[in-house]
């Protein structure tokens, strides 16, 4: 199965191409960034999705872009990542996930790092809350970066709504803590990129979620009560994803060392 992808141009700044790309199955977004005013134009992609992985690499290599990283914002519970496939088809490739995901990648990520792809870099803010290792990137602060600036939220903060608090370390508190203080005091032009819509929005901005979220425009307690209240169905992969997700989408990937990156 191939998603349609859907597509948007690149970045007003010049520097930076930009694609959001589809999987329908999980209503999961992967993301493609790129340095195209560098010489080996350097790319990376935010959330793969394993199905979708082909699809990906082609796009990656019709654009001419050198793939360095793919990265996942959390360890997902309702696809595969694509992360472990890309890095046997792409040598060279790094995985990168947060170090409180406790699982495997090349480099494990903390709050304030920044991973630089050619002169941009993408800005890790730790917001967990869906899960305990969920971050959220952000394109760099700075008058070579893009701007306005974007916030690649995986599912702490999605359009109009929220990931649930109810498994993998959730906790509907740290979850709105985490909105309010690493996320809504970004500039309010900056736009907002979620791990999956299920109502077809493609972006919002943090003015827009400060504005109109029905769940984090609420104090601490209404959301808490709202969070416990969802009665959402068992995740149906979740049994499949979450060990997968722990070693890159391979279960048979062996252990091999990580490496910290630095600020």
């Amino acid at each position: 199965m191939t998603a349609r992808p859907y597509t948007t141009p690149s970045h007003p700044s010049g520097k930076l191409l930009f694609r959001q790309l589809f999987e329908k199955d999980s209503s999961t977004y992967t993301y493609l960034l790129a340095d195209v005013s560098h010489s080996d134009k350097p790319a990376v992609l935010i959330d793969p999705v394993d199905k979708t992985m082909e699809r990906d690499l082609s796009l990656v290599k019709e654009l001419g872009l050198k793939l360095i990283y793919a990265m996942n914002t959390h360890v997902h519970a309702d696809h595969v990542t694509g992360t472990g496939l890309i890095k046997s088809k792409v040598p060279g490739v790094k995985s990168v996930i947060s170090e409180a995901s406790k699982s495997k990648a090349d480099l494990l990520i903390e709050d304030g790092d920044k991973l630089y792809f050619g002169d941009l870099f993408l800005e890790v803010r730790s917001t967990p809350g869906h899960t305990l290792g969920c971050v959220t990137y952000v394109t760099g602060d700075g008058p070579n970066q893009p701007q306005p600036r974007m916030a690649f939220t995986g599912d702490a903060l999605l359009i109009r709504g929220c990931g649930r608090t109810d498994f993998q370390g959730g906790s509907s508190n740290q979850l709105y803590k985490s909105v309010h203080s690493q996320i809504f005091t970004l500039p309010k032009d900056t736009l907002i990129y979620p791990a999956h819509d299920y109502k077809g929005f493609t972006v919002s901005t943090v003015g827009e979620e400060m504005l109109y979220n029905p769940r984090l425009t609420r104090d601490e307690e209404t959301f808490r009560n709202i969070m416990e209240n969802l009665n959402l169905p068992y995740p149906k992969m979740i049994d499949v994803a979450v060990p997968a997700n722990m070693v890159c989408g391979l279960q048979d990937l062996s252990a091999k060392p990580v490496e910290a990156i630095s600020n």
